[in-house]
C-alpha cells in the first residue's frame, strides 16, 4: 500500500478519486468495478481499450489502498435488436425477429442457444485471450435471478419522478408513454412494441400494452398486468445502468464521450434509489486514419486482431494508455513507430527511478512487473533487415540479429515474435509499395567503387571504419553524399530512406552487402 505519494499517471488518479469519493474502505473490502457490453455485435478495440483502462486503474487502487477489487464484465443481453445487422447472416430469420430481446434471438451462425449467447462467449473468449481478471453477468441472467428486484421495486415506487427527470432531456414527441420501464410481451416476446398503462406499486405490478410499432416493428395488441421482477420488464438504457450500479454497488465505471448525458442522468437516478453513483472517466472515441470514427458494425478501421498480426498487443495496450480524454486515430501505417516506442520504453524502464516507474505506461500495462528487454534491436531494425536479404526465413533473420546484436539471444523470444509480426506487415503493406530503381549511369562509378572498397576490406573489419565509404566516394566525385545516399536505398532497398551506413552493414554485413550490390551492377 502506498503513502502519502503522489503519482501523474491517470490512472493513479482516478484512483486518488475513487478512493476520496467512497472511502474510507473497511480493510478487506472489496471494491466493485464495472464494464458494459452490447452484445448486438462483436466486441471490438472500444471493448478492449474500456476493459484495460479499467484494469489499470484498479490496479493503481489496489496499490494505494490495499483492498480486494472485482471487475463486473456487463452484457446487455436483454436490449432488443432494433434492425438487422449487416454483418451476419440469416437475415430473414434475424427480420422475423426484430423487436425481442437479444437472449430471445436465435443465433445466426447457429453455435449457441441464442444470438446474445453467441456474443458473450466471443465476449468472454476475448477478455480471456488477454488475460483480463473479470466476472461476467449478463442482464437476461441478472433479472431472472433477482439481481435487481430491490432496485426495480423502488424505480415502481419512484416512477413519476424518475420519469420527470428523463423526459425533461426528451423531444416533445418522445414524452408521451415513455416509462422506466421495458415490458417484454407474454404474447410476441418483443420490447420495442410495448409501453406501461398502469402503476400498482404496493403489488410490484405494471399494466402493459403491446401496441406500439418502431420502425417495421409491429405490437401484437396484447394487454397484461405483469410483476416486474423475474425478466418480465427491463428498464431503459439509462434507468438500466443506474440500476446496475445501484443493485452491486459499483463503485467506478468509464464511458465513452459519446454517452456524458447519459452517465448525467444515470448518476441522479442511482441517487433517487438512494445510493452514491460512482466514481467514472470519460474517454474519447478511437478514429481511422481520416479522422473518422471506427465502426464495429460496418467492420471500418483496425481491430485488435489485426493490430495483433503485425504487432505485439502490448504496443497497442501502450499506445491507448496515453490520455484517455483524447481522440486516438488507429491505423496500419502507424504500427512500426508505435512499437519503437514502446521497445524503446520497455527498454529503458530498469534506469527509471522507482517513483518515476509508476508513472511510466510500462509499469501500468504489466501491472509493475514488466518483461526485461534489453535489446537494441527494434521493429524498424528488423523490417530494414527483411527488406535488404528479402527471404522469408525467421531463422534466417534471427541468425542475422544475433551477430547485430550480443544481447539478441537472451531476449530471443520476444525478437523472434516481432520477426513474424514484421515478415506478415512487410509481406501485407511494405512489399506492394516498393520500387526498386535500376543503378543509372551516373550513379554507376559510385557503386562500382563502393564495391571495390568493400573487397578490400578486411575480415571483421570495425563498421566504423566503413561508415564513410558513401560519404568519401561521393565527396570525391564532386556530388552531394545525399543524392548518393538516396540512390543506395532506392537501388538496394526499395526506398527513399533507411538506416545509416554503418548501421546498414552491421545489420547485413558485407558479404551480403556485396552480394546485393553486384546483382544490380
Amino acid at each position: 500500500m502506498a503513502k502519502n505519494k503522489k503519482y501523474k499517471s491517470w490512472p493513479f488518479r482516478e484512483a486518488q478519486k475513487l478512493k476520496g469519493m467512497h472511502g474510507p474502505f473497511e480493510q478487506d473490502e472489496t471494491i466493485l468495478f464495472e464494464t458494459g457490453f452490447g452484445p448486438s455485435g462483436l466486441p471490438h478495440i472500444g471493448t478492449f481499450a474500456e476493459v484495460a483502462r479499467t484494469n489499470w486503474v484498479r490496479n493503481a487502487f489496489e496499490h494505494f489502498t490495499g483492498n480486494p477489487t472485482e471487475l463486473i464484465a456487463f452484457s446487455d443481453d436483454m436490449d432488443g435488436l432494433r434492425k438487422v445487422p449487416l454483418n451476419l447472416p440469416n437475415k430473414e430469420m434475424l427480420r422475423e425477429n426484430l423487436g425481442k430481446p437479444l437472449s430471445s434471438i436465435p443465433d445466426p451462425f447457429e453455435e449457441k442457444g441464442s444470438f446474445s449467447e453467441y456474443m458473450n462467449n466471443k465476449l468472454k473468449e476475448f477478455l480471456d485471450a488477454f488475460g483480463f481478471d473479470y466476472t461476467f453477468r449478463s442482464s437476461s441472467e441478472a433479472y431472472k435471478r433477482g439481481d435487481f428486484d430491490e432496485g426495480l421495486q423502488l424505480i415502481l415506487e419512484k416512477h413519476d419522478e424518475i420519469t420527470e427527470l428523463i423526459t425533461a432531456t426528451l423531444r416533445e414527441e418522445n414524452r408521451r408513454d415513455w416509462s422506466p420501464f421495458m415490458p417484454i410481451c407474454p404474447k410476441c416476446g418483443k420490447v420495442y412494441t410495448t409501453r406501461v398503462t398502469d402503476l400498482f406499486p404496493e403489488e410490484g405490478k405494471i399494466g402493459m400494452a403491446c401496441d406500439r410499432s418502431f420502425g417495421e416493428i409491429e405490437g401484437c395488441n396484447h394487454r397484461a398486468k405483469i410483476v416486474v421482477t423475474g425478466g418480465t420488464v427491463k428498464t431503459g438504457w439509462k434507468v438500466d445502468w443506474a440500476l446496475r450500479w445501484f443493485s452491486y454497488g459499483i463503485k467506478y465505471e468509464m464511458y465513452g464521450k459519446d454517452l456524458i448525458e447519459s452517465a448525467r442522468l444515470s448518476t441522479k437516478i442511482c441517487k433517487i434509489l438512494g445510493k452514491r453513483p460512482p466514481a467514472g472517466l470519460f474517454y474519447e472515441m478511437f478514429l481511422d486514419e481520416n479522422g473518422e470514427k471506427i465502426s464495429k458494425s460496418v467492420g471500418k478501421g483496425l481491430t485488435v486482431d489485426s493490430w495483433m498480426k503485425y504487432a505485439p498487443v502490448e504496443s497497442l495496450l501502450f499506445y491507448i494508455f496515453k490520455n484517455p480524454r483524447k481522440a486516438k486515430r488507429l491505423y496500419f501505417e502507424m504500427i512500426p513507430q508505435v512499437v519503437d516506442n514502446y521497445l524503446d520504453k520497455l527498454s529503458t524502464y530498469d534506469q527509471l527511478s522507482d517513483s518515476k516507474k509508476y508513472d511510466s505506461e510500462i509499469y501500468h500495462i504489466f501491472a509493475g512487473n514488466p518483461p526485461a528487454y534489453n535489446s537494441s534491436i527494434s521493429f524498424a531494425t528488423v523490417n530494414n533487415l527483411v527488406s535488404a536479404v528479402g527471404a522469408d526465413d525467421p531463422d534466417l533473420f534471427f541468425n542475422y540479429l544475433k551477430k547485430y546484436d550480443d544481447n539478441a539471444q537472451e531476449n530471443e523470444e520476444m525478437i523472434r515474435d516481432l520477426i513474424n509480426k514484421n515478415l506478415a506487415y512487410y509481406r501485407d503493406f511494405i512489399l506492394p509499395a516498393k520500387t526498386w530503381d535500376d543503378i543509372s549511369e551516373e550513379m554507376r562509378p559510385l557503386f562500382q567503387e563502393l564495391l571495390d572498397k568493400l573487397n578490400e576490406v578486411e575480415p571483421d573489419v570495425p563498421v566504423e571504419d566503413i561508415q564513410s565509404f558513401p560519404f568519401d566516394i561521393a565527396k570525391g566525385r564532386s556530388l552531394k553524399p545525399a543524392k548518393f545516399f538516396k540512390s543506395i536505398y532506392r537501388v538496394l532497398l526499395g526506398q527513399d530512406r533507411g538506416p545509416r551506413f554503418g548501421s546498414f552493414v552491421r545489420l547485413v554485413g558485407v558479404e551480403q552487402l556485396k552480394s546485393m550490390i553486384k546483382k544490380k551492377l
